[in-house]
């Protein structure tokens, strides 16, 4: 009897719900990026005028780290309760984040700044684990393709943002507010917008649905490779927040070498991305005034953050198409060669933003594919929380090139920088190139 109500029920209820998640998905990335980035476009600088060009990589990195830090937090809420509550309260987390720095600045407070910067962090927790929300109930043949799609969602709202940089300055400025201050102020309110969105909207959950369906097939027996499955998938839905935790998912990334990689692809596409796109601004500070640089600021980061997601399409696609280590091996090409020509450009702009656009698009490549390898090679039960450990580890890794990122620049400059960053890949071409058995949760799990 129970055969009979999930079989017919369950497949036709799910291309709805999924598709009115992937569009609520999609706009809140939207929102998401406009708030992400338009703080990042003048962190490094606000930073660098508030507590020196050194200090600037740490606020920098206090942002990183707030992102990664915030991702076990919401792992938990999206264990226990789905990712509506979970996405939610990172966009929350970041908009306090967002009026502590705006607060910092007015008052001229360091350690203000750095609270309000690991706060900040939250923007960017919940932008990375929207791409998980999109896969929980997506076909496994489009797993790549639909986490891309979300991860593409963002340039629409990232790549305008740096150009409202100025305009949210000029907007605040009546206000009362100190110069860089204002585009802060608009990012507290795009977060308060997407959590908004996503409280009234997501519903049905989406992860929460893919557990109960997950479970719905128990008494089903299509063959012995079925065995297995409902009973792992069983075991989710009764106890996601205690038998899931970080713990649980090193256990599980240890056993496979496929998550392994996928994890290494992420952070060490994203510490090469971090280290470089961050103290760019204040390589451009060098060269350019204050009348210009944040417009020059703007229209560099424009174009590496199109890098990063406009092509993504396409990167999802090439990943089911080509395979995960060929896509994740080509991400790293293009980071090397992305250093290659930002750390020789000197102070040429043009030169510099094809370094930066090369940077976007590998880390486009690592991201996307190392993503997606991480999701299929780990099982149901655990997946949301490995993915979150993916993000912290992900998280830590950048913060830490953040960190050292202002330190390097001011002791040896930017060319010396990008160099230390292309050597940062080579542990990863390593992994790569390794034989990576492939692995399909659904068979095995």
């Amino acid at each position: 009897m129970t055969t009979d109500l999930t079989a017919p029920v369950a497949a036709p209820d799910v291309a709805p719900i999924q598709r009115r998640t992937l569009g609520l998905l999609f706009g809140t990335q939207i929102i998401g990026g406009i708030g992400v980035t338009i703080g990042i476009a003048v962190g490094a600088l606000l930073a660098a005028r508030v507590a020196g060009t050194a200090v600037a990589g740490l606020a920098q990195s206090a942002a990183v780290v707030g992102g990664a830090l915030l991702a076990v937090p919401v792992t938990r809420i999206m264990n226990a309760h789905g990712r509506r509550p979970g996405l939610a309260f990172a966009y929350l987390a970041g908009a306090v984040g967002a009026v502590l720095v705006v607060l910092a600045t007015v008052t001229r407070s360091v350690p203000l700044l750095f609270l309000g910067m690991l706060f900040f962090g939250g923007g960017t927790a919940a932008n990375l684990q929207a791409r998980y929300a999109a896969v929980d109930l997506a076909e496994p043949a489009r797993r790549g393709r639909q986490l891309s799609l979300i991860v593409w969602a963002t340039t629409i709202g990232a790549v305008a943002a740096p150009n409202f940089a100025a305009l949210a300055d000029r907007t605040t400025s009546g206000w009362g507010l100190p110069p860089l201050a204002g585009p802060f102020a608009f990012s507290a309110a795009a977060f308060v917008l997407a959590a908004g969105v996503l409280l009234v909207l997501l519903r049905p959950d989406p992860l929460l649905t893919a557990r109960r369906l997950a479970a719905a097939p128990t008494p089903v027996a299509t063959g012995a490779a079925d065995v297995t499955p409902p009973a792992e998938a069983v075991a989710a839905p009764a106890r996601p927040a205690r038998g899931a935790g970080m713990r649980a998912a090193w256990q599980v990334v240890r056993g496979r070498p496929a998550a392994r990689l996928g994890i290494a692809a992420v952070a060490v596409g994203h510490v090469v991305m971090v280290a470089v796109m961050s103290m760019t601004p204040v390589r451009l500070g060098e060269s350019h005034g204050d009348a210009d640089v944040l417009r020059v600021v703007g229209i560099v980061l424009s174009l590496h953050i199109a890098g990063m997601y406009a092509l993504s399409p396409l990167v999802g696609w090439l990943t089911d198409r080509l395979g995960r280590r060929a896509v994740i091996l080509t991400g790293v090409g293009l980071l090397l060669a992305a250093c290659a020509v930002a750390g020789t450009a000197g102070h040429h702009t043009p030169r510099l933003s094809i370094g930066l656009v090369l940077l976007g698009l590998g880390w486009s490549g690592t991201m996307v594919a190392g993503s997606t390898l991480l999701s299929e090679s780990v099982p149901a039960a655990v997946r949301p929380s490995v993915q979150g450990f993916s993000d912290l580890t992900m998280g830590l890794a950048g913060a830490g090139a953040a960190a050292v990122s202002g330190f390097v620049m001011r002791a040896a400059g930017y060319p010396v920088l990008t160099l230390l960053a292309a050597i940062a890949v080579v542990p990863l071409v390593a992994l790569a190139l390794r034989a990576v058995p492939a692995s399909a949760p659904d068979e095995e799990d």
